[in-house]
Formats: structure tokens, sequence, C-alpha cells
């Protein structure tokens, strides 16, 4: 079973047991129309991914807007984009690298042309898979040098059964990379022509 937690939005609301008491219940009514209407408006902040700004590659069209990204991948499931959402909301702030290197990814030293630069979290490498875990970053530099993150990888020990994955068939675990480990790509920040899951992504050049 996939972990699909995901952030839920926690408002509080005041109790409405109190409102003034009035033979005009018009009056009282406009008065709660009105809470409601600042509570839904001002009471809840959603989390938004920042724009993409000057981080956005070069060398990949954008999949940062997200109508852009449930569009150009074409031919899967409403559950799999879902999912491969759930993977961008949470990686979303690792498109500044520092933040990943903060949060316990490091350099590999694994370096492939059509992939990118891979940063992996060890500490969370086990056998589940977790949607909103993802163990290696992959990152490429743009022209100026800066490292922009490209896609996810999940990693799960070749000791354990192949990970059922995302929704779906479309996504293909490597068991035979030559790393003691199943892996897979999901393109979720930089578009791949050949396929959001497919191994490599000709669009991108290493830098």
């Amino acid at each position: 079973m996939k972990n699909l937690s995901s952030s839920t939005e926690h408002c509080n609301i005041k109790s409405f047991t109190e409102l003034p008491s009035s033979k005009n219940w018009m009056g009282s009514l406009f008065l709660l129309v009105g809470l409601i209407s600042v509570f839904f408006f001002t009471g809840c902040q959603k989390e938004t991914v920042p724009p993409a700004g000057d981080l956005q590659s070069k060398n990949t069209p954008s999949v940062n807007e997200e109508g852009n990204f449930l569009k150009i991948y074409e031919g899967l499931t409403f559950t799999t984009l879902w999912e491969l959402q759930q993977a961008r909301a949470a990686t979303a702030r690792y498109r500044h690298i520092d933040n990943a290197i903060r949060d316990g990814y490091a350099d590999i030293a694994v370096d492939v042309e059509g992939m990118g630069h891979h940063f992996m979290k060890t500490s969370i490498v086990d056998e589940k898979f977790d949607i909103r875990a993802p163990e290696i970053l992959v990152y490429n530099r743009n022209g100026e040098g800066i490292q922009e993150l490209v896609a996810v990888e999940y990693a799960v020990p070749l000791s354990y059964p192949k990970p059922e994955g995302f929704t779906g068939p479309a996504d293909v675990w490597n068991g035979t990379s030559g790393f003691p480990f199943w892996l897979l790509h999901a393109w979720v920040w930089a578009y791949n022509p050949d396929g959001v899951f497919n191994w490599t992504n000709a669009q991108v050049h290493l830098h």
C-alpha cells in the first residue's frame, strides 16, 4: 500500500453559538454570512509551489506551472497525475539545493548524461515506497552554473521485492542499473518527451 500521506489544512473557526440575539433575524443572518466570507477568504492559507523564476532550466520546457504539468504528460490516469503532483509538492522546497543539503541529501557522485547529478538521503532508504519522500533528487546545472531540480528518484534495496510504485502500469522500475537498488525516475520538474517515468531524458544535457 502506497504512502500517500499529504499535508492537510487546519483552520480554526470561532463558534457562532453566541451571535447577537435580535428580533431582526435578517440582520443576524447577514452577520453570519459576513463572518463566513471573511473566514474562507482570509482564514486558510494554502501552501503554494514557488514560481520558476531564475531556477527554470534553459534546456527543458517548463513544467513548473501546475496546468502545464497536468497537460503535457498525456495518457496517464487522474490518480497517477495526482500522485505525481504529490511528489512535486513534497519536493518544491528542494528546488533550492541548499534546502536539500540541509535536510540530509548528499552528492553521491553519480553524474549521468541524460539524467543529471544525483543527491541521496541514505537515512530514508528502506523497503518502503513513499511518493512524498524520494530517496534521490536529480539536479542539473543551467547556463549560470546553478543546480536545478529536474527529477525525483526512488530507491529500494534489491533485497526487497520490486515496489508497487505509482498507480497504473506506466512506471518502470530498473533493477539492473549496477546499483543495489530498484530505481525509478519521475521527471516532475523537467519535461521528458519520452515519458515522465522514462529512465533518461534526451532534453537534459549534463552540465
